[in-house]
């Protein structure tokens, strides 16, 4: 059942309990009671989805980084992820950021540019204020703002996908 309550909010988190409930076939008080339940305990937040381009972000870029520090003594690595954390708090534009492990990537962020200037901007901050940091560092870049976005970023796939 929270599964389903769940999947359904994806797909449209404005929905009312009295519509869900028609929806999965059970009683507008077992939603209510189960929400809560999700809304407390699994669900982290609600949030509008926009469309980018038409705020003027005209670039999603996906940057892979490979840390230097590895091998690195356990007091060593910490202070180069408090130093990475607290830079990163600091970047409204970042919309996702982690450790990650594969092909000897060890961090990733996605992050959202108005435009190239933007992102070079951003990308020039990061080497000087991280890039002792890092051996190697990638970046890949989408248009927004062109035609070939074929599907949009949304959770709502997701949850079609059950």
């Amino acid at each position: 059942m929270d599964k389903k309550i769940l999947f359904e909010l994806m797909k449209n988190s404005r929905i009312s309990d009295r519509m869900l409930a028609k929806i999965l076939g059970v009683s507008q008080p077992t939603v209510s009671r189960r929400r809560v339940f999700l809304e407390r305990e699994l669900i982290d937040g609600y949030t509008a989805i926009p469309k980018w381009d038409k705020f003027g972000y005209e670039i999603l870029a996906v940057i892979l980084v490979k840390a230097q520090l590895k091998f690195a003594p356990e007091e060593e690595r910490k202070d180069a992820i408090d130093r990475s954390n607290r830079w990163l708090s600091k970047q409204p534009n970042v919309i996702f950021g982690s450790e990650c492990r594969g092909m000897g990537i060890t961090g990733i962020m996605i992050c959202l540019h108005k435009n190239y200037a933007d992102f070079d901007k951003f990308m020039n901050q990061h080497r000087q204020q991280l890039g002792d940091l890092f051996e190697d560092v990638q970046t890949f870049v989408v248009n927004l703002a062109g035609k070939s976005v074929y599907r949009p970023f949304h959770l709502k796939y997701l949850a079609e996908a059950e």
